[in-house]
């Protein structure tokens, strides 16, 4: 491959320069932080991997994950990202672009085609994909749409249909439901053909309706765990309720899939997990914890269910590039419903 200030690329089984140069803009971040240690910057362009795709990032979308990546909480992931600041300045993962080069050994792309997927740091006008993480862009959305796609609503897929075992007729209580994956959790238990309760706050509760929930509760006047409602499936990515309130809310063999990492501590982030997988084998209920895999399969059949009809982003708001430090802002002030996007780059 090229030494430094170069950027080689493989198209096929020959190399060649990029035709732009070396240089793109990016937003970076040489510490861990809150949202005031992202700039801008230019900065040399990702060299491809063999299995790596080159993605001219049109649209990149912002999620919790983002917002760990860039504060370094919990510290456990200091392990793989760098101890003192993060080996990959970039932030971002989730993206939408038109593949710009191929690695020796790709065969799913080609160079032109529109693509949606996980990225390694996709606030930037270039970023690299391993293939398997990729999938074709639905034709039916823009880029900024496609691009808040991957992380959440994969992990939505995942957490309902692999850890909780989701099946039709179902009762299904979804907790944060107008946030990120929360969004993508109602459309895809009502696809699945659950009847779904999603928990909001009092502002939010009719972009729930609008995803398909059959009952919405507005968390600052009902506990969910209350009334004489039990769910035979429990999708809590909200990060907050205690396992015993899920345990009341649950039937007598229900199953509880515990999530995020906001409130599981700074050093694990998975303090909840935990224990609930530690508590799972002494109750007749079931307590679930899962890792989100980042796979093309699942984008594909999330694809498919857009192409459907069945599942649509919901696109609170666009940021540009130069505007991602207040775009985190807005995220972490909870203000977002459903999903935050990057403008990254515009075709003309």
């Amino acid at each position: 491959m090229a030494g430094a200030g170069k950027h080689e690329v493989w198209n096929g089984n020959s190399a060649s320069l990029g035709a732009e140069g070396g240089q793109m803009l990016a937003t970076v971040r040489d510490r861990y932080g809150d949202a005031d240690v992202l700039h801008q910057a230019r900065i040399e362009r990702p060299l491809v991997k063999d299995n790596e795709v080159l993605v001219r990032v049109h649209a990149a979308g912002l999620d919790r994950g983002t917002w760990h990546l860039m504060t370094g909480r919990p510290y456990v992931m200091r392990l793989f990202l760098g101890l003192r600041r993060p080996r990959n300045p970039v932030s971002g993962l989730d993206l939408a672009g038109t593949v710009a080069a191929v690695g020796r050994s790709v065969t799913r792309f080609k160079v032109g085609e529109e693509v949606f997927g996980f990225g390694n740091g996709s606030f930037a006008e270039y970023a690299t994909a391993r293939e398997d993480k990729l999938a074709l862009k639905p034709a039916g959305l823009t880029f900024e749409e496609a691009a808040v796609v991957p992380v959440s609503a994969v992990t939505a897929l995942q957490g309902l249909r692999d850890a909780g075992r989701v099946q039709a007729g179902q009762k299904v209580l979804v907790t944060g439901a107008s946030g990120g994956v929360g969004s993508y959790a109602v459309q895809l238990a009502k696809a699945f053909g659950a009847d779904v309760t999603g928990v909001s706050s009092t502002s939010k509760m009719d972009l729930v309706r609008s995803l398909g929930a059959d009952y919405v509760i507005d968390y600052s006047r009902e506990d969910f765990a209350a009334g004489s409602r039990h769910y035979d499936l429990i999708l809590d990515f909200a990060g907050n309720p205690a396992l015993s309130r899920l345990r009341r809310a649950l039937t007598a063999t229900g199953t509880a899939v515990v999530g995020g990492g906001e409130h599981g501590g700074n050093v694990t982030g998975m303090g909840r997990q935990l224990r609930a997988l530690a508590l799972s084998p002494f109750v007749s209920q079931r307590l679930a914890m899962f890792a989100a895999r980042q796979r093309a399969v699942d984008l594909e059949e999330i694809a498919g269910l857009i192409d459907a009809g069945k599942v649509t982003p919901c696109l609170d708001r666009t940021f540009p590039l130069e505007q991602a430090e207040e775009a985190m802002r807005y995220l972490v002030a909870g203000k977002a419903r459903g999903k935050v996007a990057i403008t990254v780059w515009a075709p003309q």
